[in-house]
């Protein structure tokens, strides 16, 4: 495959940028850009990169040998200072010796390719690179770094091994060996309990791609907006005393101990006669069935008004909380948090709240390993060709259909971890991945 190059790090000013360059011949165009000084695979060194006689940059250099690298192709990267102007320089620089930009997810798709990671684990790595907490790198580590492949080739491996029995009943019972017992349909029914144990550690990754959804609701002036903006730490919404001031959706991204959520404020629920204010109110009722959190922001206790509130996100979580306690006694008998946006008392107990009411019931050690749509539904596959072989052998059906059942049970797994593949899943997975990687 040709060179290719392409910046690692993201084109903004930094201390420092990084770029990838892979593929056959590389390493006789860095000698021409480096003015043919010497370099060792595997060692850092600082040279200069020149285009003609003109230096661009004194940078930090790493040189690969295939198969020895990540693509498992020669290959070496550059670590340069980050300005947008060295980054231009070193773009035309890799272009005048013949190196080609590379496309989405390149390094990464020869990767897989070169029989350096597998295609579950090449996936892996985008949903890595995706995870906005914590539970997401711990889950999509277990795919990457081989602990989901290792269990898939052992499962492979023990479907195998019962196709044989089958098979070689089938192609030699009639010289009176046996290969088969009665044994063999209680190691198909154990198989199949394991699977679908190991199936029930795997979570989709859907559940992670969407940002936890909070929604500030409330009456007209209890300080949705100025709460809202003591959760980001920064002014996001315009904060007034003049009622209806908020008249559309507004969000931004909350970050707290590792998580990220979605909060967004609305308008302020009241009756009005004003159309345009009329409109933000009709649109924050109908953002509550879509949020995972409600969070009701009141200033003072009002049983029927708070219940009307609750009533509204009646099938979503719901917290009522009391604004403005610096000029308003707490209430924590009828609230489930009192908090000042003014002072910010009380916004870490809020935080923590929030935090809590997305972790109820769930267990950081409940799943194992993060999926994606394509590896459920192979899962699936796998059952049901596996219990349809147990079936036919308990009815006593034709072996041959037994054989094959096992034997579409063997390709599912196969083509999870990629050793069956078309050049337009390919795409589809690696088009989604970011350039550099």
């Amino acid at each position: 495959m040709s060179a290719v190059f392409a910046l690692a790090t993201p084109p903004a000013k930094s201390a420092i940028c990084v770029f990838r360059v892979s593929g056959a011949g590389c390493h006789s165009g860095l000698k021409k850009i480096i003015k043919n000084k010497g370099f060792e695979i595997g060692r850092f060194h600082v040279r200069g990169f020149y285009n003609k006689n003109v230096l661009i940059d004194r940078a930090g250099l790493v040189v690969f040998e295939g198969p020895n690298s990540y693509t498992g192709e020669d290959s070496f990267e550059v670590y340069a200072h980050g300005s947008l102007a060295v980054m231009s320089s070193f773009v035309s620089l890799f272009k005048s010796v013949g190196f080609d930009e590379a496309a989405r997810g390149e390094f990464t798709k020869r990767a897989f390719l070169n029989n350096k990671m597998s295609l579950n684990e090449a996936e892996a790595l985008g949903d890595l690179i995706d995870a906005t907490d914590e539970r997401g790198v711990l889950l999509s580590g277990g795919s990457l770094f081989g602990d989901m492949s290792s269990s898939i080739s052992s499962f492979a491996d023990e479907i195998d091994r019962i196709r044989v029995r089958v098979e070689a009943e089938i192609d030699f019972s009639d010289e009176g060996n046996e290969y088969m017992d009665r044994g063999l349909v209680d190691d198909l029914s154990s198989l199949i309990s394991r699977f679908e144990s190991f199936i029930s550690g795997c979570i989709n990754k859907n559940m992670f791609s969407q940002k936890n959804n909070v929604l500030l609701v409330g009456p007209v002036n209890s300080g949705k907006s100025s709460v809202f903006n003591r959760l980001l730490g920064f002014e996001r919404a315009i904060v007034s005393n003049t009622p209806g001031t908020t008249r559309d959706i507004i969000s931004s991204e909350l970050f707290y101990e590792s998580s990220v959520f979605s909060i967004q404020d609305s308008a302020g629920i009241r009756e009005t006669n004003n159309k345009i204010e009329g409109v933000g109110i009709d649109l924050s009722l109908s953002q509550i069935k879509s949020a995972d959190l409600v969070i009701g922001v009141f200033d003072l206790f009002d049983k029927s008004l708070i219940k009307s509130f609750k009533d509204l996100a009646k099938n979503t979580s719901f917290i009522a909380v009391q604004n403005k306690t610096d000029i308003n006694k707490k209430n924590l008998e009828c609230f489930d948090c009192c908090v000042s946006a003014k002072t910010g008392d009380g916004f870490d107990d809020l935080k923590k709240l929030i935090l809590s009411s997305f972790n109820k019931g769930v267990k950081k050690n409940d799943y194992k390993f993060m999926i994606r749509d394509r590896h459920n539904k192979l899962f699936q596959d796998v059952v049901k060709n596996l219990i349809s072989a147990q079936k036919d052998l308990k009815e006593n059906l034709s072996l041959d259909l037994v054989a094959e059942d096992l034997k579409l049970a063997r390709s599912c797994l196969d083509e999870l971890v990629g050793e069956k593949f078309s050049d337009s899943l390919l795409g589809d997975i690696f088009s989604s991945y970011c350039i550099g990687k």
